[in-house]
């Protein structure tokens, strides 16, 4: 911008959302404003940077060069902006009112629920937790705010949030306590040779078993996938079929689905749990208590019980 004191934050709110949903329509939808308003906002920030920022090709809107660079500093900016009032201001999380909302995979939910909540009730007792399974577009769920944080295996690194490695877990199998692969120590084979069923992965991703059977020159039996660990553990439990899941969530549950927990005789890359968050709830007292919270639970070791193998 030539003068940046003609200029108010708004007008770099709208410059992120314009630049993000490439969309004058779904712009003034995040920002609340109508479709003319919004409009003449555009044609502000053309004139500002001296760009037209967006151009039509066909029937839609694309950034030029010059947008397409400007989008990440404008979101640190943003960022940086709406993080000043809590920077060195005091809060009483005893009083803190807010709504967190955590994505994460279904086994993780299961583990941390009742530790997360008592733990959140002692220190902010006016605060709330919702623990949701998937979203279509965490990302956007995070910029949004609809999503605190998302925890997940293999998350991708994007440059316009926060990540922390929370964890990286071995992979074991599990089947139902009876099965034959469960007596001795049985080779990579005959796992191999077991019915499996495999927890599903994002696209462009392969199965850390599959791979692993295939650097063995072995090919293994894939009857059934499913979209977590618990439903893979869950289907093993009531049939034949051999599970490959983190060791943690394996033996949280093995007790309760009487589940017998094995060791892989084979080596298979450990998954690697991480968390994302948005750069604007990076100092908000509350989120950092979460987040650390969080960070403390996960990293507790798995400890062999009823129905596990050491």
């Amino acid at each position: 911008m030539r003068s940046v004191q003609r200029y108010d934050l708004n007008l770099v709110i709208a410059l992120v959302a314009l630049l993000e949903t490439r969309s004058v329509t779904q712009s003034a939808e995040r920002l609340h404003l109508s479709v003319p308003a919004t409009s003449r906002m555009l044609g502000r920030l053309r004139g500002a940077f001296g760009d037209q920022l967006l151009v039509r090709a066909g029937s839609r809107l694309v950034t030029t060069p010059r947008g397409a660079a400007l989008l990440q500093p404008a979101r640190d900016a943003l960022a940086a902006v709406t993080a000043l009032p809590g920077i060195g201001a005091p809060q009483d999380l005893s009083t803190l009112r807010h709504r967190f909302v955590v994505c994460l995979p279904d086994p993780m939910a299961v583990m941390l629920a009742a530790p997360l909540i008592s733990a959140l009730a002692s220190v902010m007792p006016e605060a709330s937790l919702a623990l949701v399974a998937s979203d279509h577009d965490p990302a956007g769920s995070l910029r949004d705010g609809r999503l605190d944080i998302v925890i997940g295996a293999d998350l991708p690194v994007l440059p316009e949030l926060r990540h922390a490695l929370l964890s990286e877990q071995a992979l074991v199998g599990v089947v139902r306590v009876g099965h034959p692969l469960g007596r001795g120590r049985p080779s990579a084979s005959r796992f191999a040779q077991t019915g499996r069923v495999s927890v599903q992965v994002p696209a462009g991703r392969v199965d850390a078993i599959d791979e692993a059977f295939e650097r063995l020159g072995l090919r293994s039996r894939a009857l059934l996938s499913v979209p977590g660990a618990y439903a893979a553990m869950a289907a093993a439990a009531g049939s034949d079929m051999l599970a490959c899941v983190p060791e943690r969530i394996a033996r949280a549950v093995a007790a309760s689905l009487r589940l017998q927990v094995l060791r892989l005789p084979f080596p298979v890359s450990a998954e690697r749990l991480s968390m994302a968050w948005h750069p604007r709830t990076e100092v908000a007292p509350g989120h950092v208590w979460l987040r650390s919270r969080l960070l403390a639970l996960i990293d507790q070791r798995p400890t062999a019980g009823r129905g596990g193998t050491p």
